[in-house]
């Protein structure tokens, strides 16, 4: 899942990503993207009170990111709620998230 608040008096878009308590995917999970340089581990999704998990991102206001979730366990992996899909250069295909 996929949340976005705009920030009062800013060009940023906070956009929370969240997977369930129990997804299938292994204990280091992090979100990758044009907004980090696809560096793996700088936004690693943290379990939270209500047992979700998830990681925040800053975001410019109307901008489109390519991204996907990456576990060491798993894999790359595609967040199902995205806003649009599209094929990158490795023959995959990578999840859009629009601000």
């Amino acid at each position: 899942m996929i949340k976005k608040v705009n920030k009062r008096n800013s060009d940023k878009v906070k956009v929370t990503f969240v997977l369930p308590e129990d997804h299938p995917y292994g204990e280091d999970v992090s979100v990758v993207g044009d907004f980090n340089d696809w560096t793996k581990g700088e936004h690693t999704f943290v379990r939270r009170s209500n047992q979700t998990y998830s990681t925040n991102v800053m975001l410019d206001e109307d901008g489109r990111y390519a991204f996907r979730y990456y576990s060491e366990d798993a894999g790359w992996i595609n967040e199902d709620e995205a806003d649009d899909f599209e094929t990158n250069d490795f023959g995959e295909t990578n999840c859009i998230v629009e601000t």
